[in-house]
């Protein structure tokens, strides 16, 4: 596996190559895969290294502008090496949420601005052990953040009833898309 800071200088030095505030090109970029390295996103969005949180959030918020969701799972991903990381859920946390016009914007953990709409979906999952729901809006490019409980509520709070082919839905409405943000009828309980 070679020495984990050399890999991780080489993670570092291609995250910085991005111009401005744009993102490396990771999706053109095919390195071999070089295996694993131990970096492991918990499901409140703390990256670990080695079983220490990175406590520097500009180098989470590097990090996570190189990372890749492959077949294969989630990958730092540099001109010349592919290394494997554990996601323990989604990549990502999205922390606020405000009403721009007719669009839903979010706002990351790590400093991604998404705006919900065809391109950037919100799916919500049902957790089959709690019966919670489990929010999700689309990144980029196959990343995920999950709506932080707050976030959540704040949607449901903007959400309206629309009748659908399973029933009323609650959902909302973001760049000319409909998202429900829960099951048909569970709003009526």
């Amino acid at each position: 596996m070679g020495d984990a800071s050399g890999r991780l200088e080489g993670v570092i030095a291609a995250a910085k190559q991005a111009p401005g505030r744009g993102l490396p090109p990771v999706h053109l970029w095919n390195p071999p895969n070089c295996g694993e390295i131990d970096i492991v996103i918990r499901k409140d969005g703390t990256w670990f290294h080695e079983g220490t949180p990175i406590g520097r959030e500009a180098l989470v918020r590097l990090f996570s502008t190189v990372l890749r969701k492959d077949p294969d799972g989630f990958h730092l991903v540099t001109p010349v090496e592919k290394m494997k990381i554990t996601v323990e859920d989604a990549p990502f946390i999205a922390t606020r949420v405000d009403r721009e016009g007719e669009a839903l914007k979010f706002l990351t953990n790590v400093g991604d601005e998404v705006t919900a709409g065809p391109e950037n979906e919100i799916r919500v999952e049902m957790d089959a052990q709690t019966g919670e729901p489990r929010p999700y809006l689309h990144v980029r490019r196959g990343l995920e953040a999950l709506i932080a409980r707050p976030v959540f509520y704040e949607l449901v709070e903007m959400a309206k009833e629309r009748q659908t082919a399973d029933g009323p839905r609650l959902g909302v409405e973001s760049a000319g898309a409909w998202f429900p943000v829960g099951p048909a009828g569970a709003h009526r309980l």
